[in-house]
């Protein structure tokens, strides 16, 4: 079965073919750095604008690309759900659109599941049971995937994401945005024990996440430093900020792991391309003899074709939208 799969929840208009939730035979990606840059983030109602102008051409890209047209696509899934309310607007509306006229099944999909689902298009035996962690700019939680589209929330975020403090941080040392490839970049430069910043509830009983503390630590260790007039180590401190995050991120996987007695970890989502975090999980996991998995870096940041790849795991459940589909901008995932 070949779907269309439509990706707009946040900053990239994203469009992709993939034939039986496993072959991908296109996947367009437009991006909006150069607004991003401009204004330091993402900026909403700029962000929907754009999807607006982009959704017609990354479409028909995505069909010229695999050779198709609109008369050979089976099905349509969009992120409907969990993104900024305008841009999934946008993407919404161009499914219902093509749903209709084409007379095509619709399916909307959880912005969350389909980055679960780079991971199977990367891997397609990934083994169940296992855990899997998702982080990004937006999100980080860890979930027990029992099964394709049967999940367990374990654990989430209780201020900021890992990549929303990657960029809060990046943008106070004034480095470029995105923030998280530029520090990860830059830390290689620099000295991982330079600063001993706190690793934030990584001795929590719960599996929950926290940022703020160490944000805040890394930002008064920049301003002592001014107020001493010393020398600013941006490397060091870079790498030593990365350092906390990447350990919080890798004990609460293992943790998790442990307390669920599985040998699999999934890492997906934006943040999931960093290459210290990819480092350590792959030592930590092969000490304790448990498998580690990573989405193709194609596959880490937002795309379609990992929504094409969950909507067609939905409709195999039977389980299709209908016209009135609507956007929930912030809605748990449900499995």
């Amino acid at each position: 079965m070949l779907v269309l799969g439509i990706e707009t929840s946040c900053d990239e208009t994203s469009a992709a073919l993939v034939a039986d939730g496993k072959a991908i035979l296109s996947s367009t990606i437009a991006t909006q750095l150069d607004l991003l840059r401009k204004y330091g983030g993402v900026v909403p109602e700029i962000a929907a604008r754009r999807h607006t102008e982009l959704i017609g051409y990354v479409i028909q890209e995505a069909l010229d690309t695999a050779g198709k047209t609109l008369d050979d696509i089976e099905a349509v899934a969009v992120t409907s759900k969990q993104g900024l309310i305008g841009c999934l607007l946008v993407g919404v509306a161009a499914a219902k659109s093509i749903s209709y006229s084409k007379q095509v099944p619709l399916i909307g999909v959880h912005h969350i599941e389909g980055h679960i689902f780079a991971n199977r298009l990367s891997h397609p035996d990934l083994p169940v049971p296992h855990v899997c962690l998702t982080v990004s700019g937006g999100h980080t939680m860890l979930l027990y995937v029992e099964n394709d589209c049967q999940y367990t929330l374990l654990g989430t975020t209780l201020d900021d994401a890992a990549g929303e403090a990657f960029d809060k941080i990046a943008k106070f040392l004034g480095l470029d945005f995105p923030g998280g490839p530029v520090i990860d970049k830059l830390s290689r430069q620099g000295d991982r024990k330079a600063f001993n910043f706190p690793r934030p509830m990584i001795r929590s009983k719960t599996l929950d996440f926290s940022f703020s503390g160490l944000k805040t630590s890394v930002i008064n260790a920049f301003k002592n430093k001014v107020a001493r007039n010393e020398a600013l180590p941006l490397a060091d401190i870079a790498a030593s900020f990365q350092e906390a995050v990447v350990d919080v991120l890798v004990g609460k996987t293992m943790r998790a792991a442990e307390d669920r007695g599985v040998t699999a970890v999934s890492v997906t989502g934006g943040v999931s391309a960093n290459s210290r975090l990819r480092q350590v999980f792959e030592e930590t996991c092969k000490k304790r003899g448990i498998d580690v998995f990573f989405p193709n870096l194609s596959l880490c940041t937002d795309n379609a074709a990992m929504i094409a790849a969950a909507g067609y795991a939905r409709m195999k459940l039977g389980e299709v939208s209908d016209l009135r589909l609507n956007v929930s901008p912030n809605v748990p995932l449900e499995g």
